[in-house]
């Protein structure tokens, strides 16, 4: 993987050159993949977004939302979307498939994802074995929510057949789903838990909405959401790259700067699933998620891979450079205000 080390780290001549004369092949219009928007964990897109920051950068970004992260993911790689705002899971796992994906930004420390039981199995649930034969709720097969619990899984002795996972969506859908009963427990984030906590429809059993229990799930701190897209991408339009970091750095810096009730404001109404007053307590608590400035660190990138080879035959096989996942020489470049 040398060679892609070697094309993320030229990327800071050319943005340096980009910053000084016309980009002839920065694109206006950009397709953005996403999976699952009104979940918290892609707050700061929707932000950025609503408050136009955007088109701010002279930026049409065209936003598609899909059911799930891996469906995200496949839109990039299929050639509907140039880039996706999803997990930064992906971009080490394609790099196991000698396909590279560069993450330009983080805008979430930390998942948010929280394992809950459903129904007449969360009384006897003690532990991660226990999940052994039961139906789980995920946003989408092959997405993080899937990944927290296969590493969960694996921690206990079980195999990934061991449980059977549904995709359920992120909003609405995956509430209908806990409360039918079509499922045993749930991978899901705000304000999805915290409407069915609320109405103690489920049971909580780990939970990632802070540092600290996302060192116990994990081991370490865990990226969340970022930007990715490939390398080819980001060297052939390095000022409209430049631009989409720009504008997560800013609606980043406001999410910071603002009250819960402030971002609620800013927010789809129907993201609050009709509950305003816990959609706002939700932000509220979730505003230590994102990251304050879009740096990625060593030490959360070297624990998704630890996670990830564990149950994930391809990861754990294949010689990963970390180093080449993610990048910091857009951010660098960010304006400071």
């Amino acid at each position: 993987m040398k060679g892609w080390a070697g094309r993320i780290a030229a990327l800071a001549a050319t943005i340096i050159l980009a910053a000084t004369a016309t980009d002839a092949s920065a694109q206006t219009k950009v397709r953005l993949a996403v999976g699952g928007q009104s979940a918290l964990y892609y707050l700061p897109l929707t932000v950025t977004d609503r408050l136009g920051y955007f088109k701010d950068e002279g930026l049409n970004v065209e936003i598609t939302d899909l059911a799930g992260g891996a469906r995200a993911l496949q839109a990039l790689m299929g050639g509907s979307a140039d880039v996706v705002t999803g997990s930064f899971d992906h971009t080490i796992q394609m790099q196991a498939k000698n396909q590279p994906l560069v993450a330009v930004v983080q805008l979430g420390r930390f998942p948010g994802f929280v394992l809950a039981l459903v129904g007449p199995k969360a009384a006897s649930y003690k532990g991660p074995a226990d999940l052994k034969g039961m139906k789980i709720g995920v946003t989408a097969p092959g997405s993080s929510t899937h990944f927290m619990v296969l590493h969960m899984m694996a921690q206990a002795g079980l195999k990934p057949d061991d449980a059977a996972f549904v995709g359920v969506g992120a909003g609405s859908t995956a509430v209908a789903a806990a409360k039918r009963g079509e499922i045993d427990a749930l991978v899901s984030v705000d304000p999805v838990i915290n409407l069915l906590d609320s109405e103690k429809a489920i049971r909580i059993a780990a939970d990632t909405r802070t540092m600290d229990g996302t060192r116990a799930v994990y081991g370490g701190p865990y990226p969340a959401a970022v930007l990715y897209l490939s390398p080819a991408y980001a060297q052939s339009n390095p000022k409209t790259v430049q631009s989409l970091v720009n504008a997560f750095v800013r609606g980043l810096k406001w999410i910071a700067s603002h009250s819960a009730e402030d971002i609620a404001k800013a927010m789809p109404p129907e993201h609050a699933l009709g509950n305003m007053d816990l959609f706002v307590r939700s932000i509220r608590s979730s505003v230590p998620m994102y990251s304050p400035d879009g740096r990625l660190s060593r030490e959360s990138a070297d624990t998704a891979f630890n996670v990830l080879r564990a149950f994930d035959a391809s990861v754990k096989s294949a010689r990963i450079d970390v180093a080449a996942t993610y990048t910091h020489e857009f951010v660098d470049r960010a304006p400071a205000k």
